[in-house]
């Protein structure tokens, strides 16, 4: 039985406190590592509804939400929202994850010298997390889950995920079905695909629909540089006249083309990347090229653990999470949820030659910029050792991962409480073909579709749109319990608040 929760004020009008927790459930006796939690207290205590407990991301919900309080802070309205870090989010590591876009254009000589930055990563986690380094899988986040509803005294999880947080409701949803209450997952990440490279060859497809999307945005819009010019012919013209001269001193290679491409259709960067490419065809490739650094964060939950910032003061038991101040950024510390995530999703590519067979398959499949996507998945573990499976305990796993899994999954589906799947049409990072799997694994599930990308409910809510079709479906069914109909659809409601 978890002990209460000891709550302290920690700045931004939250406050935070540990859940103590084996490393591994399946050994409960043995070594205990903490969980770190933070009370958003509901506005009307009289009125509130109970507590929803709420995880995003891979990197650290509780900054995250410090950072950007509008992603969840209209929920306060109904509950008091808990902030569950994922398992990781507590530790920082001495090496930074490399950034995934350098394995982009990288041929056999930088993909052995990423996977060597990826390795001292993870190496260097390993020596920060000591024990809690085998407990690094969402399987153990979702019994963390269970602990944290029993001790805050709830009979049933009312829950929000998205990214890594859908993967661990998931799995909760697999192992309590029973104690389920109401549940929105989004940008899942579906475990029952039959293999990396089915995975794979989703990401791929849905990317290479956003540049489609992109076309008839263009087309759309009056102000649009490319609006006179098919978007795909343009996109076609600049690979074929690469490299394109982007200043002085610089010109881009093909590849790099589709790479800056592929940036600029996330979500708040299409304008940006229309002017670019307009400029690009008129012989100033400069704009593009800035398209290959990453955006400034436009979600709250980045799904790459790469793209995650740290917490401003580390969440663990030594140094709990404190005073507000700067986000530091990525470069200057690493957080163990990128190694999180390769317990979750392993890939089991290591060699170039290897990989290069697949992205054979991948370009057929999408030819434009859907087969980067392969590389930026690839990246986040290569290099990377082997850890836990998803199932502790079960030694076959490592050779057919999904086998075991399914069959428990079965018979959890049939006892699971209703659940609302989220599935963005634009989103690449977690496809909406996923979404729709895990949605049809729970009988009662219903799957909402809606025309934005990975992240889209908090990202709407840090743009203050609170009469949103998702979000208005979303609160009725948390608040209300009123599942949307089936086949419900919500169109793409961030594209015009963005690049209007």
């Amino acid at each position: 039985m978890p002990r209460a929760l000891d709550w302290r004020d920690c700045g931004d009008g939250l406050r935070c406190a540990s859940l103590r927790v084996p490393v591994d459930w399946g050994r409960p006796g043995g070594a205990a590592t903490s969980v770190d939690v933070a009370l958003l207290p509901a506005q009307d205590p009289s009125r509130r509804l109970g507590h929803i407990i709420v995880t995003l991301g891979y990197g650290s919900t509780v900054a995250a939400v410090r950072a950007r309080p509008d992603t969840v802070s209209e929920l306060a309205r109904w509950f008091d929202v808990v902030l569950a870090e994922p398992r990781g989010a507590g530790v920082r590591c001495a090496t930074p994850q490399p950034d995934p876009g350098r394995l982009e254009v990288a041929g056999r000589r930088g993909w052995r010298a990423f996977a060597r930055g990826n390795a001292a990563y993870d190496r260097s986690c390993r020596r920060a997390a000591g024990a809690a380094y085998a407990g690094l899988t969402s399987w153990q986040a979702a019994h963390d889950l269970d602990a944290l509803r029993t001790a805050l005294g709830e009979s049933r999880l009312t829950y929000l995920g998205d990214s890594a947080g859908a993967v661990a409701g998931q799995a909760y949803l697999e192992l309590f079905p029973g104690r389920v209450g109401r549940m929105y997952l989004e940008g899942v990440a579906d475990h029952t695909e039959p293999g990396l490279e089915a995975r794979l060859l989703a990401r791929a497809r849905a990317a290479e629909a956003m540049v489609r999307d992109f076309r008839s945005w263009c087309a759309a819009l009056p102000v649009c540089p490319l609006r006179r010019r098919d978007a795909l012919t343009a996109f076609d013209d600049l690979v074929r006249r690469a490299p394109l001269r982007a200043g002085e001193d610089r010109v881009l290679t093909a590849a790099q083309v589709a790479s800056a491409v592929r940036n600029g259709l996330d979500q708040g960067r299409r304008t940006e990347l229309a002017q670019a490419m307009d400029a690009a065809l008129h012989g100033d490739a400069t704009a593009l090229a800035a398209l290959l650094r990453p955006a400034p964060a436009s979600t709250a939950a980045p799904a790459s653990p790469a793209a995650a910032a740290p917490p401003d003061v580390a969440a663990s038991p030594a140094a709990p999470p404190g005073s507000v101040g700067p986000v530091p950024s990525v470069e200057k510390a690493g957080l163990a949820t990128g190694v999180a995530y390769c317990r979750d999703f392993p890939t089991g590519v290591t060699g170039y030659r290897e990989y290069r067979q697949i992205e054979a398959r991948l370009r057929a499949a999408a030819p434009r910029v859907g087969w980067l996507s392969g590389r930026r998945e690839i990246a986040r573990c290569l290099g990377i050792a082997p850890g836990p499976a998803w199932l502790p305990h079960q030694p076959q796993q490592r050779s057919q991962p999904q086998q075991p899994r399914q069959r428990q999954a079965d018979g959890a589906a049939r006892r699971a409480g209703r659940v609302l799947v989220g599935a963005g049409r634009s989103d690449e990072v977690t496809p909406a073909s996923g979404a729709a799997r895990v949605a049809a694994a729970f009988p009662g599930a219903v799957l909402l579709r809606h025309g934005d990308g990975h992240g889209a409910y908090l990202e709407q809510g840090v743009r203050k749109l609170r009469a949103s079709c998702l979000r208005s479906h979303v609160h009725d069914y948390l608040v209300n319990g009123r599942l949307p109909r089936p086949g419900t659809t919500c169109g793409g409601e961030l594209a015009g608040v963005l690049d209007g």
